[in-house]
């Protein structure tokens, strides 16, 4: 099992501890590349893939884990891409 499979799986089990970096590096591996709009866009991010739309994120702060219903959220949509 890759290091990617093993992420994956992770993150479709829904942890509570999912972290930012951790979704870096999944949505990296699914094609998308990260993105900030400017010096004014603070926490707001946003990941573009070539063939689907952007998806736009609230970066966590102070602590790096995501919310819950950001990863059902991530999931759904990435799962209704085909992307996991």
């Amino acid at each position: 099992m890759t290091k990617f499979e093993k992420l994956k799986t992770r993150f479709l089990s829904m942890p509570k501890d999912f972290s930012w970096d951790e979704l870096t590096k999944l949505l990296g591996e699914c094609g998308y590349k990260e993105t900030n709009a400017g010096k004014t866009s603070g926490s707001r991010i946003k990941f573009i893939h070539a063939n689907f739309e952007p998806l736009c994120l609230h970066k966590p702060h102070p602590k790096p884990e995501l919310k819950a219903y950001q990863v059902k959220q991530i999931v759904e949509t990435l799962k209704n891409k085909g992307l996991l």
